[in-house]
């Protein structure tokens, strides 16, 4: 059922919006500073001296048919949020997790949202999200004709979808996103555009918002107080940002292989570049174990406010309840057998993985897989580091009840291991405490260790606490009951004729 709100912005300005249950705030937002003629970045709505999420919809926002909203300036402090991706299936396979999160700040834009994730947060996992290419296939895919077209990410951020280049230049905050936690599920579309063509469009779209950004910066230094300007001199020597697009297209290197597009985004820094021995049981690096006791993840300091669930997980929490109740139908013995194709089509396409070994005393060492590996090449390649080399051991893989076999058995093909894996070493029961207690790995692979480079997390800026007002009473200056309110019967409970 449709209806209309109004928007009364600072200078006592109104406009009428027509809005119907589904309409989301932050369409509200721009259509009312379309009318005043604002930037609608700049702005937010308030609703009886309180501040709207503008993630809400005019349902789940609670407000009533013809309510006046007020528009007000935002902050020009922009907020720290928690975004978490969802990923693909095969992209969770390369990154080794489900879903990734970082805090970054709500003047981000959903396209640098992406490279962050791409470029820092699964940097060298072979995930690649902005520069995605498919060869096109006809004769039921048996033959192509060579030309690469451009897939794209497609974004679900609630109930709404995000797909093309304009969507991806809105930031988290003309989203409705200023504070708490996001989870945006991530998806890619074929399109009808060659790859050439679309990474001539990412520059074209994207250098014109690093140049807004440029100049928005630029004159706001301008503004500054002549004052300022030494500490405005310091600035150059901040961190470059890390989502330059004209490199990411530049050093954008597309490979192909079998019937799949990997694009390697940028080249990888001289610390993280792993050399491969010519021996294949040596490992390509070796972690010493930390220094302190107390795990690095107690150091990292959290707002409770993250935890705190909101309307999308209550939101979320039905959907899912409503998904778990519904009956499903069977899979077909036809579709079994496709799923199981696909399943080994996925194994064959991989030409190696990294199997990072942890040992008993926190140090670690981390292989180079190829398909022709078996259980019994990475026992043997475990038995070059220790030093206890004739000790009995299993090695399981992290999340895994199976342990992998001392034999022939292929590790991709058997074990199904298509990204990264970590697996754990776990002593047999015979070997001995005082075994257990010797330092595991061998005096010339202890000579190699080097410590875990943990990156550093952003932590946001807590908010302080309001301070505790005045209260009625106080603000009066008489308590209650006393010089206030009159004592007596309250005129809606009198009996009708008498005064």
């Amino acid at each position: 059922m449709a209806t209309n709100v109004k928007v009364i912005s600072t200078d006592l300005r109104q406009a009428t919006i027509k809005v119907n249950p589904g309409t989301y705030l932050t369409e509200v937002l721009e259509q009312a500073c379309t009318k005043f003629g604002l930037p609608a970045d700049k702005f937010l709505l308030k609703h009886k001296q309180k501040q709207l999420d503008l993630s809400n919809t005019f349902r789940s926002a609670g407000l009533i048919p013809g309510a006046k909203l007020e528009l007000v300036i935002r902050s020009k402090t922009p907020s720290a949020i928690n975004i978490a991706l969802d990923l693909p299936q095969r992209e969770a396979q390369l990154a080794g997790t489900r879903r990734v999160t970082e805090k970054l700040s709500s003047d981000v834009t959903i396209w640098k949202v992406l490279r962050h994730f791409e470029s820092s947060i699964l940097k060298g996992k072979g995930v690649n999200i902005t520069a995605r290419g498919e060869p096109q296939i006809s004769n039921g895919g048996t033959q192509g004709g060579g030309q690469l077209y451009y897939e794209t990410p497609v974004l679900q951020i609630e109930q709404r979808s995000f797909s093309t280049f304009i969507d991806f230049q809105k930031t988290m905050a003309q989203l409705g996103y200023n504070s708490g936690s996001v989870l945006i599920r991530l998806s890619f579309q074929k399109t009808d555009k060659t790859f050439t063509d679309a990474m001539t469009d990412i520059s074209q779209y994207f250098q014109e918002e690093e140049q807004a950004t440029r100049e928005a910066t630029e004159e706001t230094a301008e503004e500054e107080p002549a004052e300022a300007s030494g500490s405005a001199d310091d600035a150059p020597a901040a961190e470059p940002p890390q989502d330059d697009v004209t490199s990411s297209v530049v050093d954008a290197q597309v490979t192909l292989q079998g019937d799949s597009i990997v694009t390697n985004q940028g080249v990888p820094d001289q610390m993280d570049v792993e050399t491969t021995p010519s021996d294949p049981l040596q490992p390509v690096s070796v972690f010493a174990a930390p220094s302190s006791s107390t795990p690095h993840a107690a150091h990292t300091t959290e707002s409770d406010d993250i935890y705190t669930p909101g309307i999308m997980h209550a939101q979320l929490h039905q959907q899912r309840l409503k998904t778990a109740g519904q009956n499903r139908r069977l899979l077909s013995d036809q579709e079994l057998a496709e799923e199981a194709a696909e399943k080994q089509a996925r194994l064959d396409a991989v030409r190696e993985v990294r199997v990072r070994v942890r040992f008993p005393d926190n140090t670690q060492a981390t292989w180079v897989i190829h398909p022709e590996h078996t259980g019994e090449f990475l026992y043997n390649a475990v038995r070059t580091v220790m030093a206890a080399q004739t000790a009995k051991f299993k090695l399981v893989p992290a999340g895994a009840k199976v342990p992998i076999r001392d034999d022939g058995t292929k590790l991709i093909a058997g074990y199904s291991l298509a990204g990264s894996t970590v697996v754990n070493l776990l002593w047999d029961d015979s070997v001995s405490t005082e075994t257990r207690k010797q330092p595991f790995l061998k005096a010339d692979a202890s000579r190699r260790a080097r410590e875990v480079e943990i990156p550093e997390i952003p932590q946001g800026e807590e908010e302080a606490a309001p301070e505790p007002g005045p209260s009625k009473a106080s603000a009066d200056g008489k308590p209650k009951g006393e010089g206030g309110a009159k004592k007596g019967m309250p005129k809606w409970l009198k009996l009708p004729g008498k005064k």
